[in-house]
């Protein structure tokens, strides 16, 4: 969870708790209900979408636009995240886990 130091922890929260409530109602008349009706892979093609027009925007060099599509991408990495039963704080707890780690070092890791 997010703090009072942590605004944007709050809203990833707060968020993430919208879409798990929305996630079991009418597709008809949430968005949310309709992506998870959908299926992965559904989800996986607006996260691509979300991800070309953040490029886009980037490369416009509009901060506004590129702030709104970045919002978005989130909002579908969230609803990805839902999806496997996750949340923000897997994500928090793995970038907590590299945080002081050279991005150099975290790659190889991974191999």
């Amino acid at each position: 969870m997010g703090t009072a130091d942590d605004p944007a922890g709050d809203v990833l929260d707060r968020l993430a708790a919208a879409i798990a409530a929305r996630r079991d109602a009418d597709p008809a008349t949430s968005y949310v209900a309709a992506l998870f009706a959908k299926g992965e892979d559904a989800i996986l093609k607006k996260i691509g979408e979300e991800a070309t027009e953040t490029v886009m925007a980037a490369k416009d060099g509009d901060r506004s636009r590129i702030a709104a599509e970045i919002a978005d991408l989130w909002f579908h990495c969230l609803v990805l995240l839902a999806h496997h039963g996750m949340g923000p704080e897997d994500v928090r707890t793995e970038l907590l886990r590299r945080e002081g780690v050279s991005g150099m070092a975290e790659k190889a890791r991974r191999r």
